[in-house]
C-alpha cells in the first residue's frame, strides 16, 4: 500500500471517485414448475452485483427482457452515460428492446457469438440462484416460484448475500459505500 493510501485509510478518508459510465447487463433464465417453465430475465449492476430489475413470464418473449429493464430503469433513474450488455438472445436483441435503450440514450452491448463469458456475471447469479434456492424447491405453480424468486432477490440476495467480489459485503451495503 503507497504512502498516501495508508495516511488516508488512517484518517478515515475516501476518494469520492465518480461512477461515469455505469454497466448493466440483462440475461434470461428458466425455472421449472409442475405446471410449466417460468422464465427469469434480470439485470445486474456489474458495480455492485445487485438485481436492479427483474421478470418472470411464462414465455421467452421480448417483452420479458423489456419489463425487466424498465424494471431497473424505474428504480435506478440513471442520469449518466449508460452501457447496457446483453447476450445475443433474440429478447434482448429484438426491435423492442432495442428502441427502449436508444429512448433512453443507453449504449446497448452484446455477448460476442457463441460466447457466454462475456455475460459471465449473469450467468454466475443464475448458477447461484438455482444452487441455493430453485434446485432444492419443487414448485407446484409458476406464481408459487415467483413468490420465492422475489424473496430470494430482494431479501436475501441484494441485502444479505456476501460477495467475495464485494469485500464480503451485501450489494446493498457495498453500493452505500459509494454515495452518489
Amino acid at each position: 500500500m503507497n504512502t498516501l493510501a495508508k495516511l488516508m485509510k488512517a484518517d478515515g478518508v475516501r476518494s469520492k471517485a465518480r461512477r461515469r459510465f455505469v454497466v448493466r447487463t440483462t440475461d434470461i433464465t428458466y425455472v421449472p414448475t409442475a405446471e410449466s417453465w417460468l422464465y427469469l430475465a434480470v439485470v445486474l449492476d456489474l458495480f455492485s452485483r445487485r438485481v436492479v430489475g427483474w421478470a418472470t413470464a411464462d414465455h421467452l418473449r421480448a417483452e420479458l427482457a423489456c419489463d425487466a429493464l424498465r424494471m431497473a430503469l424505474k428504480h435506478r433513474r440513471p442520469k449518466a452515460e449508460l452501457l447496457h450488455h446483453s447476450d445475443r438472445g433474440v429478447q434482448c436483441a429484438c426491435e423492442s428492446c432495442q428502441a427502449l435503450l436508444a429512448e433512453r440514450k443507453i449504449t446497448p452491448s452484446m455477448s460476442r457469438k457463441g460466447n457466454c463469458h462475456d455475460n459471465a456475471v449473469t450467468e454466475s447469479f443464475f448458477s447461484t440462484t438455482k444452487r441455493e434456492l430453485t434446485h432444492h424447491e419443487s414448485y407446484a405453480t409458476r406464481e408459487e416460484a415467483c413468490r420465492s424468486l422475489f424473496e430470494y432477490i430482494e431479501v436475501f440476495y441484494n441485502r444479505r448475500r456476501l460477495h467475495s467480489t464485494l469485500g464480503y459485503r451485501s450489494p446493498v451495503d457495498y453500493e452505500a459505500r459509494f454515495p452518489n
